[in-house]
């Protein structure tokens, strides 16, 4: 939906906070616009969980890795080496 997320800087450092803000609001507008969703609210409500479902993605990604290393393990062996001790 989103793509990548380019982080910028908000203009110069001799930005005020206002004019920070009111840059922040004019880029989440244009965002909003673009997207076709009704309130910068939805926006970030869509963005945020754009963000979590790619981070639960990744989780997945390292879990499926980690279940076909243990395919490889043989399991045997291990209890053999855990009795042994």
């Amino acid at each position: 939906m989103f793509g990548t997320l380019t982080v910028m800087s908000m203009g110069s450092p001799d930005m005020t906070s206002v004019s920070v803000s009111f840059e922040v609001r004019r880029r989440l507008n244009s965002l909003k616009a673009m997207e076709g969703v009704t309130s910068v609210d939805d926006l970030l409500k869509a963005v945020l969980k754009e963000h979590r479902l790619n981070r639960l993605r990744a989780e997945q990604d390292s879990i499926r890795s980690r279940i076909r290393e243990l395919k490889k393990t043989d399991i045997e062996a291990v209890i053999n080496r855990i009795l042994e001790e």
